[in-house]
């Protein structure tokens, strides 16, 4: 009964919602395809569901757990010497770049053809703090080869938006100026427990080579942060403090325009002019 009542209580604390749902699983394995040389850090593994087929196919893996308990659990279940090295902590603060260094130095000492250098990132990432890890993990785009999460399906269609529509915004802005973004498919709350109150869905992040690049990075940020702070405003009043209508001209947009019709380029090329 002890155990259980910390269990409830850590669920509460942490948001966490564990996929129990065996052809989910099987179908986000099939999904992650993961193979033997590649390195991968799973973000928030739970009860270990998703660890133990993704581990037995690669051989080892890191994994982020701020629940101890949990992550005692898991190194009790799996052992020290079975290839799974648990990371203790909030995913929000840790090193991806500094594991991804990691990575690509074994992998340059490797000598088998098939070792991946750059890291892979899965996860079932808790709702309450997807989007500010996705802004973490941004910052270390470069040195990913993929990120394969299950999210809450609003977020994930806000991920994947177009220019024009509701859903596209800050979020969707700054994750497609770094990555492809794709929904694979959707799951249904009783695939959880306890069941969130909301639909999920699958995503899969791609980071790509940049076609329009942003001479600076962070002025791009606040730009697009400021343009959708105020969305239902014209670009001319809501960038008002950034740029004036002149500026918003030389870079060809039409300071009528609200912040939801800009594309990616768009943005780039407005806070490039910004300089």
């Amino acid at each position: 009964m002890v155990v259980e009542t910390k269990v409830a209580k850590t669920r509460a604390r942490y948001g966490q919602h564990f996929l129990t749902d065996s052809q989910v699983v099987d179908r986000l394995v099939a999904v992650i395809a993961p193979r033997a040389g590649q390195r991968m850090v799973e973000i928030g593994p739970g009860r270990g569901v998703l660890t133990a087929p993704l581990l037995a196919a690669l051989g080892e893996l890191d994994v982020v757990e701020i629940d101890t308990t949990l992550a005692d659990t898991l190194e009790r279940r799996f052992g020290v010497k079975a290839g799974l090295r648990v990371h203790r902590g909030d995913a929000l603060k840790f090193d991806f770049a500094e594991l991804a260094d990691r990575a690509a130095a074994a992998g340059r000492s490797d000598t088998r053809t098939d070792r991946t250098e750059r890291l892979r990132v899965v996860g079932n990432l808790p709702y309450n703090i997807s989007t500010p890890l996705l802004f973490h993990l941004l910052a270390s785009a470069g040195q990913l080869d993929d990120m394969i999460f299950m999210l809450q399906l609003e977020v994930a269609e806000r991920l994947v938006a177009e220019p024009g529509g509701g859903d596209y915004g800050r979020l969707s802005v700054m994750v497609q100026y770094h990555c492809d973004a794709e929904l694979i498919f959707t799951v249904a709350p009783d695939a959880f427990e306890p069941p969130p109150s909301v639909q999920s869905a699958l995503l899969r992040l791609t980071p790509k080579p940049k076609v329009d690049v942003a001479d600076d990075e962070p002025r791009l940020a606040t730009l697009v942060s400021k343009a959708f702070s105020q969305r239902r405003k014209t670009l001319r009043n809501a960038l008002r403090t950034e740029v004036d209508t002149e500026g918003l001209l030389a870079a060809g947009i039409d300071p009528e325009r609200r912040a939801e019709t800009l594309s990616v380029a768009d943005f780039v090329r407005l806070s490039n002019l910004l300089r």
